[in-house]
C-alpha cells in the first residue's frame, strides 16, 4: 500500500473512531436495552421525543416556538430535533432507526436551514444564540445523523456552523473579542463535534488548541488560572462576565463542555495533553465539591439561573455528577478514583432529584458502573470552611448541613440581570445566608418566586420599592469583603454593606464555628426617611416554629438564638415568570405558593450606629437550642463599628475594623483574626478582606514558647509579647497562620 493510501486508511479509521465515541458519549453506546436499569431513561427518551414530533407543524415546526425574529426559539427548535435524533439513534426506543422520525427530523432540519440559520444571515439579538446555542444542537444532531445526511445537506449545515462559531478563539459576530471561560470550552466542544460530524482534521485541532489558547499563546485558556476576570481563580473561584461569581452556572458549563471534549478526542491523534488541564482536575475539588451538598449545586454561586424554572440547583448537581463521572473515564489517578467515589458520594445521598430517575441513558449508563462497583466507597461532604476571596464566597461545612454566604465588594458584583432573567435579584449579594439541612426541596422547589426578595435571608435591608432589573451588574463600592479560614475547619467573614443607591451602611459579620454560626452587625445607619431591617431567617416550611424567651426553633431546619426580633408566619404566591422572562428560560404564568416563616429585626426609621446579633444552630433540636441559649457557649466580646469579636472555650474571632486589641490579641491594621487553643498550643490565621494593607503586625499579650509551623507568608518574634508579622500584600485576600507552642491558658480581657 502507498503512503499516501496508508494515510488515507489512517485517517478513515481514526474518523470511524471518533464518531463511535461521539455517539457513545450522545447515547449511551453499546449497552444491553433488557437490563431494566435503562427502561427508566429509554422510556423517558422516547416520550420525550414522541410529544415533539406529534407536536411538529410543516412549515412551521412548533407553533409555540415562533421562529420569525427570535433567536432563542431557533435554538429551542435545534434542541427538540436534537432529541428526536438522539431517540433516532438510541437503541430501545419507539424511533430507533424508523426512516420516517429521521426523514421529518432532516426536513425541519432544512427549513431551519433555508430560513433562520444559515452562513448569509447577520447575527440578531442575543449573540449566544448564533454563536452557542443553535452549533451546539446542530453539530451534535449532524454527528448522530452520520450518513443519512447527503454530502450536499452536511456541507451545507456545517457552513452554518462553520460562519458562526468557526473556532473558539473569537467571538464571530465582534472578531476584537476573545472568547475565555465557559463560552471558549462550549466552543471549542462544537467545533470537536463539528470535526467528528465533518471529518475535519483541521477543525479538531482547532477544538483541541482553542481550549489552551494556542492562538494567543494560552492568554484565554480555559487550563490556566487566572488573576482578574474569567475562569478559574487560584483560591478555587470562578468568574464569568469579568466580576460574576459563577461556578454553578458558567462554571458547570465549562466543566461539561471540557469533560465531553476530552472525552471525545482521548485516545485519538487530537488527544488533549495539554499539562495544565490539571487546572479543570483540581478544579473539581477545589472550586465546585465544597459547594455540592448532596447533590444540589448551590444558588449562592448560581447567579441569574437560580431564576430559571427548568434548572434548580438539583439540576445543576446532576450535571456536575455527570461532568465528574465522564471526566473520571479519561482522568489520570489518583483524579480517576477520588472523581468516582465524589460522584458515587452525590447519587447516594442526592434525594431532592434521585440521579437515576432523571439521568439520559448515557448518563445512567456511566453512573451504573460506579454504583455496581463495590470497590468505590461513596465519598462523604467535604466538611471544613471554605474562602473564596476571588469571588467573595463563603462555605462552612459540618455533617448534615451547610451555610454559605453572599458577599459583594468592588471586586464582585451583588448581582447580574441580563436577558430578562434575576428581575428580583437586588439583595443576592448583600450577605445572603444559605442554610442547608435535611429539608432537600428548600431552595429548588419555587423558593425564588415566592419568597420576599426584600427578606433575604443574611441581609440588612432599606425595603423600599424597587423596578424589576433589566441589564444591569451592580458592584458596590466597598473594599471590605471576604473572611479567613483557620485550619480549614472555622472562619471568621465579613462585609461592609454599601446600599444599592441609598444611604444605608453597616458592617457584618459572620463567625463559623463547629455546630453554630455567630452573626454580629454593628454600624447600622440610615437616612432616607425608611426603616432598615436585617433578615435572620425566611424559610419556607410547613413546621410550625417554636418561640421562646431569647429564641425560636423550626423544626427540620435547626434553632436561633437571637433578642428583640420579630417573627411572621405567611404564605406567599408568585409566578417564576415575574423573575425570568428570557427567551430560551422564561418562566411560567402559573402562581405557585410556599408558606414560610420569617425572623427579622427592626432597626427603626433613619437608625443610627444600630447593631445586631443572633446565633444560627442547624439542625438543632428545640431542647438544645433552650439550652443554648442559657449556656451562651459563643460570647460576644465586642459588636461596635471598630470591632467585632466572639470568643468560645476553644476559639477566638475577630473583624477589626480598625487598629485595636481584642482577648489577647493587638493588630495595626484591620483585618479579620481567628484563633484557636488546644493542647498548649496556639493556632492563629489572619487575613486583610479588603486587601489595603502591605503588613500586618499581630501582637500577643501573652509569652509562648516556640514556632512548630508557619506559612512563608509569616515571621515570629516569640519572647513575652509574641509579634506576628503578616505579609499580606499581594496575597488577594487569602489566609495567613502560624501555629505556636508552649501556649498557657489565660483569663481573657475581653475587647473595647
Amino acid at each position: 500500500m502507498r503512503s499516501s493510501d496508508a494515510s488515507r486508511s489512517l485517517a478513515t479509521r481514526d474518523f470511524e473512531a471518533l464518531r463511535t465515541t461521539a455517539a457513545t458519549l450522545l447515547t449511551g453506546g453499546d449497552f444491553d436495552i433488557t437490563d431494566p436499569v435503562y427502561a427508566r431513561p429509554l422510556a423517558a427518551l422516547s416520550e420525550r421525543a414522541a410529544t415533539w414530533l406529534a407536536q411538529m407543524v410543516p412549515g412551521l415546526i412548533w407553533p409555540d416556538l415562533p421562529l420569525e425574529g427570535r433567536p432563542g426559539h431557533v435554538t429551542g427548535s435545534y434542541g427538540r430535533l436534537r432529541a428526536i435524533v438522539t431517540a433516532w439513534a438510541t437503541p430501545g426506543t419507539a424511533q430507533h432507526g424508523d426512516e420516517a422520525v429521521a426523514a421529518k427530523v432532516i426536513e425541519a432540519l432544512d427549513l431551519l436551514y433555508e430560513r433562520h440559520y444559515h452562513e448569509r444571515l447577520p447575527e440578531t439579538g442575543n449573540w449566544w444564540f448564533w454563536e452557542i446555542g443553535t452549533p451546539a444542537e446542530l453539530s451534535r444532531a449532524c454527528v448522530l445523523l452520520g450518513d443519512r445526511l447527503d454530502e450536499g445537506r452536511l456541507g451545507a449545515y456545517l457552513g452554518a456552523i462553520d460562519r458562526f462559531c468557526p473556532d473558539a478563539d473569537r467571538r464571530a459576530g465582534r472578531p476584537d473579542a476573545s472568547e475565555s471561560g465557559a463560552n471558549r470550552a462550549d466552543k471549542a466542544a462544537i467545533v470537536a463535534f463539528r470535526g467528528v460530524a465533518g471529518r475535519s482534521a483541521d477543525k479538531l485541532a482547532l477544538a483541541r488548541d482553542g481550549l489552551s489558547d494556542v492562538r494567543d499563546a494560552g492568554r484565554h485558556s480555559v487550563f490556566g488560572y487566572v488573576d482578574t476576570g474569567d475562569g478559574f481563580h487560584r483560591d478555587g473561584s470562578f468568574i464569568q462576565h469579568a466580576v460574576v461569581a459563577y461556578t454553578g452556572s458558567y462554571g458547570l458549563s465549562l466543566l461539561i463542555a471540557v469533560a465531553e471534549t476530552v472525552a471525545l478526542l482521548h485516545g485519538s491523534p487530537w488527544e488533549i495533553t495539554d499539562p495544565g488541564r490539571r487546572v479543570v482536575l483540581d478544579a473539581v475539588e477545589r472550586s465546585f465539591a465544597p459547594f455540592v451538598h448532596d447533590g444540589l449545586l448551590m444558588d449562592t454561586v448560581r447567579g441569574r439561573a437560580t431564576s430559571r424554572q427548568a434548572f434548580p440547583d438539583s439540576v445543576a448537581g446532576h450535571g456536575a455528577t455527570g461532568a465528574v463521572l465522564l471526566l473520571a473515564r479519561s482522568a489520570p489517578e489518583p483524579y480517576r478514583s477520588r472523581f468516582r467515589s465524589l460522584a458515587k458520594g452525590w447519587i447516594e445521598r442526592g434525594r431532592a432529584l434521585p440521579y437515576l430517575e432523571h439521568a439520559s441513558v448515557a448518563e445512567t449508563r456511566r453512573a451504573v458502573e460506579v454504583l455496581d462497583d463495590k470497590t468505590i466507597e461513596a465519598a462523604t461532604g467535604p466538611d471544613g470552611h471554605f474562602v473564596f476571596p476571588s469571588m467573595d464566597r463563603v462555605v462552612h461545612r459540618r455533617p448534615g448541613w451547610t451555610v454559605a454566604i453572599s458577599m459583594s465588594s468592588q471586586r464582585t458584583a451583588a448581582y447580574e440581570a441580563i436577558n430578562g432573567e434575576n428581575r428580583h435579584g437586588w439583595y443576592t449579594g448583600d450577605g445572603m445566608t444559605y442554610l442547608y439541612t435535611g429539608d432537600l426541596d428548600h431552595y429548588g422547589r419555587d423558593f425564588w418566586p415566592t419568597v420576599d426578595p426584600y427578606r433575604l435571608p443574611g441581609i440588612t435591608v432599606d425595603p423600599r420599592e424597587r423596578e424589576d432589573l433589566d441589564f444591569r451588574v451592580h458592584r458596590p463600592p466597598t473594599a471590605w469583603a471576604g473572611g479567613v479560614a483557620l485550619d480549614g475547619l472555622y472562619g471568621v467573614s465579613a462585609m461592609e454593606l454599601i446600599g444599592d443607591g441609598v444611604s444605608l451602611r453597616a458592617r457584618k459579620s459572620w463567625f463559623c464555628l463547629d455546630s453554630a454560626v455567630v452573626a454580629l452587625g454593628s454600624g447600622i445607619s440610615s437616612s432616607d426617611g425608611r426603616p432598615i431591617e436585617t433578615v435572620i431567617e425566611n424559610r419556607a416550611t410547613t413546621a410550625e416554629p417554636h418561640v421562646g424567651d431569647g429564641w425560636a426553633h423550626l423544626p427540620g431546619t435547626g434553632g436561633y438564638v437571637f433578642e428583640g426580633a420579630r417573627m411572621l408566619v405567611e404564605t406567599r404566591t408568585g409566578r417564576w415568570r415575574d423573575i425570568n422572562t428570557g427567551d430560551d428560560t422564561a418562566g411560567a404564568f402559573e402562581p405557585v405558593t410556599r408558606r414560610y416563616v420569617t425572623f427579622w429585626f427592626d432597626h427603626g426609621v433613619d437608625p443610627v450606629d444600630a447593631s445586631y446579633a443572633y446565633v444560627l444552630l442547624p439542625n438543632a433540636t428545640r431542647a438544645r437550642t433552650r439550652f443554648l441559649r442559657g449556656a451562651h457557649p459563643a460570647r460576644v466580646l465586642s459588636n461596635t463599628p471598630e470591632l467585632q469579636a466572639v470568643e468560645t472555650r476553644a476559639l477566638f474571632g475577630a473583624t477589626f475594623w480598625s487598629p485595636g486589641s481584642a482577648w489577647i490579641v493587638s493588630v495595626d491594621r484591620p483585618c479579620v483574626v481567628m484563633a484557636r487553643r488546644a493542647s498548649r498550643r496556639l493556632l492563629l490565621a489572619v487575613a486583610d478582606p479588603a486587601r489595603t494593607a502591605d503588613v500586618i503586625t499581630v501582637t500577643l499579650d501573652r509569652a509562648v514558647g516556640g514556632i512548630v509551623r508557619a506559612d512563608d507568608t509569616v515571621t515570629v518574634r516569640t519572647g513575652k509579647k509574641p509579634v506576628i508579622v503578616v505579609r499580606a500584600g499581594g496575597s488577594l485576600g487569602r489566609s495567613h497562620s502560624v501555629e505556636l507552642t508552649d501556649y498557657g491558658p489565660r483569663t481573657p480581657r475581653g475587647g473595647r
